[in-house]
């Protein structure tokens, strides 16, 4: 039976041509397309904390298939290359786009709701940062253990003092589209909670300005007004981020399906998979392997278009 969905096509600035062959694309997947009309966003109007934020344009085309995920693989046959070169292709389900259906929305942290890895900007207090960043990198890819990898660089920052994390916090830069993003999605009355890799003594005071409704991170122990150089407590990995949005699914009431996640590596894959939908953004292979949907555009203020926003 067939199922109303959506087609989002996103990208940063579209010509003539790239919209030509976006619409032969779709075509050749059986997709009717009628006079395609992108829809500017600016990149004041994504996003007011940064004077840097790119705008991007967004084309949305219902459709009906009778296998969501079958169209996704025609439009996007290869997970890590886009079919038309700066354009993302998505499918998405029309019950996204049902506003009754309250949803909860999942962001990872570092370098998806913030520009930043946090760990990397610590090392740099302690002169380590290309050292951290090198390992930062290999676990995104999922060549390494997290966990493993996560002590191996907290360790580096023993003996700093934890005025550093005060520093850290105040140079975390959100990405760009990130405060849009949430302030359209709680004003509608949806979830928002961001779950993370890196440390709670950070993302506490960006969720309580952002007014997140559920997060979780890892702790920096310290002693004696100085980082330890260990994590205080069990670690957030890719199990326990999944397992963290199952619990906050079942506290607000909001079924399996309602939730969405966005993430940028390994780290998410878990989370990814158990979701409703789940979104690779600027993303590493390992999860744009397994995501059903991708944003490779520099805004996650797009997101909006997946729940007609």
């Amino acid at each position: 039976m067939p199922q109303n969905c959506a087609v989002v096509a996103l990208a940063v600035s579209p010509d003539d041509e790239v919209t030509q062959a976006v619409v032969d694309l779709l075509q050749r997947a059986g997709v009717t397309v009628d006079s395609p009309t992108w829809v500017r966003v600016t990149g004041t109007a994504s996003d007011d904390r940064a004077a840097d934020v790119e705008g991007y344009n967004a084309l949305t085309i219902p459709v009906e298939t009778e296998d969501p995920a079958a169209l996704r693989r025609a439009l996007q046959p290869d997970p890590r290359r886009q079919s038309v070169p700066g354009v993302d292709l998505n499918v998405v389900e029309a019950r996204w786009t049902e506003q009754s259906r309250r949803k909860l929305v999942v962001l990872d942290v570092d370098s998806t709701l913030i520009r930043q890895e946090v760990i990397e900007l610590l090392a740099a207090h302690a002169g380590r940062e290309a050292e951290v960043a090198e390992i930062t990198e290999r676990a995104m890819r999922g060549e390494i253990d997290f966990e493993q990898s996560l002590r191996e660089r907290v360790a580096v920052l023993a003996g700093l003092s934890a005025e550093v994390i005060d520093d850290v916090a105040g140079a975390v830069r959100l990405s760009p589209g990130a405060q849009a993003l949430v302030r359209t999605l709680l004003r509608e009355g949806h979830a928002v909670a961001a779950v993370s890799g890196g440390f709670r003594q950070v993302l506490a005071p960006l969720a309580a300005s952002l007014e997140l409704t559920r997060w979780a991170a890892n702790g920096l122990e310290v002693e004696d007004g100085q980082l330890t150089g260990r994590v205080g407590g069990p670690v957030v990995d890719r199990a326990a981020k999944a397992e963290i949005v199952a619990q906050w699914a079942r506290e607000l009431e909001i079924a399996p399906e309602d939730v969405l996640v966005v993430g940028d590596g390994a780290n998410d894959v878990d989370m990814a998979r158990a979701a409703g939908l789940s979104v690779a953004y600027r993303a590493k292979p390992a999860l744009q392997d397994v995501a059903d949907t991708q944003i490779n555009i520099p805004n996650l203020d797009a997101l909006r278009f997946f729940l007609d926003l």
